[in-house]
């Protein structure tokens, strides 16, 4: 196939796409609620519940500096079934093995608890960057339209944001009030893993059997691990996003990571979190579903700037606002939608810094480039859980926490409260316009910039030829 024509794009939308559903339900699984598991399950000490989270924060960033090492791997794999597809079924199986285990009880003292559970994270992180550095490389190589990324990225985001929110809207009434009475909360949190790994598993064998990858570009030499740095450090379109994806990422994760906190210690209804998160899902939703349509009318900039403006007013109302479902709800889904765009947005930011890095080098480095992408995610996700950690800790959350236990109160002092509102939205709004602020004045690839890369591009015979 040498070219992506309307009919393969079409197919690819929905067969990438479906792959996240699953995907995104484990990723949330594990970066939004497995310290809830800890404490609300485990109930460590502080002292363990610190070490414990520490360490898996260590752990994560150095699996994150690996993220590109695996890029290079991935760009140099020569298979008869591409770059890619291996190593997704490699670490598709890998990853939800390790998922399992994460949620298997361990019976053992605190020391030998916080070093196997972070051995087992860290098996974990390197099995799902096996599979998240491949499957989100095959964006770029689907097609070299900036509108067609943008459409398959926001389809894709939708399925994630129902795997996503799914999780978030079961996982506590299905662990605590249906199979905690019957199993326990230890088997409940096993099993709820063990449906969500079936899951993915399933989506993830859409993506394999149904994509189609194009042939777009030449042929590319190999790589060898002493190019790597140049390929990231020289691209400084590559950098610049990624500092603002970074900056976003912790501040958008501390956020949901304290979702579940909020509304048992703060707004005192544990029971009202699946509704809330339902309807912030659906906000999530709606916003990946328009933005294609939005985007007809509108430049990135005008977009990014409206979604920032929406994230700061849902912010400031959230902080202020009384407690009231009807202006949480609000605030919310101005804070979802906004956050839905810029996802998007960054996607696109990501996938062009290919096209950069090609035009600018004279070589094209998608997977290698793309790894920025999950190394962003988790380095956002590490920093978001150990600020989380570390203020469940300083509000007194850890030791009253009684969600799988009526050994305690689950009232924490007015100070308490304050420190995790402070974190939850004020941080977090800080590093959200920090993100937008870097991208305003230091990310020059616009739609006109992007169509003369590709333009030179083909005149330098660098493609394959034009999409249908």
């Amino acid at each position: 196939m040498a070219t992506e024509d309307l009919t393969y794009h079409t197919r690819n939308k929905w067969t990438f796409s479906i792959g996240t559903i699953g995907r995104d339900a484990v990723y949330t699984l594990i970066t939004g609620y497995l310290l809830v598991y800890i404490t609300g399950v485990i109930h460590p000490s502080n002292t363990v519940f610190f070490w414990t989270a520490t360490l898996i924060l260590i752990m994560r960033l150095f699996d994150a500096v690996l993220d590109v090492v695996m890029g290079m791997i991935v760009d140099n794999t020569k298979s008869r079934w591409g770059h890619y597809k291996p190593w997704i079924l490699g670490g598709v199986i890998a990853s939800a093995t390790f998922t399992v285990l994460l949620f298997t009880p361990i019976h053992v003292g605190d020391v030998a608890f916080v070093f196997l559970y972070v051995l087992l994270y860290l098996f974990w992180s390197l099995s799902w960057t096996t599979n998240d550095i491949p499957y989100w490389s095959l964006l770029p190589a689907l097609s070299l339209e900036q509108k067609r990324r943008e459409e398959i990225g926001s389809v894709a985001k939708i399925f994630a944001a129902i795997g996503q929110f799914s999780v978030a809207v079961a996982v506590i009434p299905v662990t605590l009030n249906v199979l905690t009475p019957k199993i326990g909360a230890h088997n409940a949190w096993l099993v709820f893993a063990g449906g969500i790994v079936v899951i993915m598993i399933i989506g993830q064998s859409v993506t394999l059997i149904g994509t189609k990858v194009p042939d777009l570009v030449i042929k590319q030499p190999r790589v060898n691990l002493r190019e790597v740095p140049s390929v990231v450090f020289h691209n400084d379109q590559l950098l610049w996003t990624a500092i603002a994806m970074v900056l976003f990422m912790a501040g958008f994760t501390t956020t949901t990571s304290f979702g579940v906190y909020y509304f048992r210690y703060i707004y005192h209804d544990t029971n009202m979190y699946p509704i809330f998160a339902a309807c912030v899902g659906v906000a999530m939703i709606i916003g990946f579903a328009v933005f294609p349509t939005l985007r007809k009318h509108f430049t990135r900039l005008q977009m990014y700037t409206a979604a920032a403006a929406l994230m700061v007013v849902g912010y400031l109302i959230f902080f202020f606002a009384p407690l009231n479902i009807f202006i949480l709800g609000v605030a919310a889904v101005l804070i979802f939608l906004g956050q839905s765009f810029i996802t998007v947005l960054m996607l696109g930011f990501l996938t062009d810094t290919i096209d950069y890095g090609h035009w600018k080098f004279g070589h094209r480095n998608t997977a290698i480039t793309f790894a920025l992408q999950p190394f962003i995610n988790k380095v956002g996700a590490a920093l978001a859980q150990e600020i989380v950690a570390l203020a469940v800790i300083w509000s007194g959350i850890n030791k009253v926490d009684e969600l799988y236990s009526e050994s305690t109160s689950g009232v924490i002092a007015p100070q308490g409260e304050l420190i995790v509102k402070i974190i939850m939205m004020l941080l977090p709004l800080v590093l959200i316009v920090a993100g937008y602020v870097i991208y305003r004045f230091k990310y020059r690839i616009d739609e006109k910039f992007h169509a003369q890369i590709i333009s030179e591009l083909r005149e330098r015979g660098q493609l394959v030829e034009d999409e249908a």
